[in-house]
């Protein structure tokens, strides 16, 4: 029952917003191959993923496991948000509490703050020099004790766990019966209708 009552909620709020939403197409190329240019277009490529990786999922695609011991596609997202706070938060120079709080339960939330997430780091990382990009971090705040990380650990920590998690959320919805949309092609970052 709960899992229609957020569908139904998802639904509903989804149809009154998916237009205002990042990252139906990426944007159009940068001017420059720089290395905040480049880390913007990998968070676009994501970005792009992700959207169409949860478009009108249903309720029977959230709930969806592949074994009682997997995590739901709902569980799922609720991962990817946490992932994508994170790569916001590298670029915004900001810690990253953990465990993490306020992680949104419903997926339009989800959807929205994600994909804010990583419309907003796109926008920070753009147009940086390598200096500036190597001089971010990614900050864990565990209780008051701080963890830093050079910022090559955002390529092989949470941007490639995000598209990892982005790719299982497209089998899952697969399985459940309700694959991507037709038109989407992630090489062009463009959706044909």
């Amino acid at each position: 029952m709960r899992i229609l009552l957020i569908f139904l909620i998802a639904t509903t709020t989804h149809l009154m917003a998916q237009d205002s939403l990042p990252f139906r197409e990426i944007p159009a190329y940068p001017s420059d191959l720089s290395t905040g240019n480049t880390l913007a277009r990998m968070v676009q490529g994501l970005g792009y993923r992700y959207y169409w990786a949860t478009e009108d999922l249903r309720a029977e695609d959230l709930a969806y496991r592949p074994t009682a011991e997997a995590s739901s596609s709902l569980e799922t997202l609720q991962h990817l948000y946490g992932l994508a706070e994170v790569i916001a938060h590298t670029a915004q120079s900001l810690p990253n509490i953990r465990p993490a709080e306020n992680v949104p339960t419903d997926y339009p939330t989800l959807r929205r703050q994600t994909l804010a997430y990583l419309d907003k780091a796109s926008a920070l990382f753009l147009g940086k020099t390598g200096e500036e990009i190597a001089a971010l971090a990614v900050v864990f705040d565990r209780g008051g004790k701080l963890s830093r990380f050079p910022v090559w650990h955002l390529l092989n920590g949470p941007l490639a766990d995000a598209l990892y998690h982005t790719g299982q959320v497209v089998s899952f919805r697969r399985t459940s019966g309700n694959p991507l949309p037709a038109g989407v092609n992630v090489f062009m970052g463009k959706t044909r209708n």
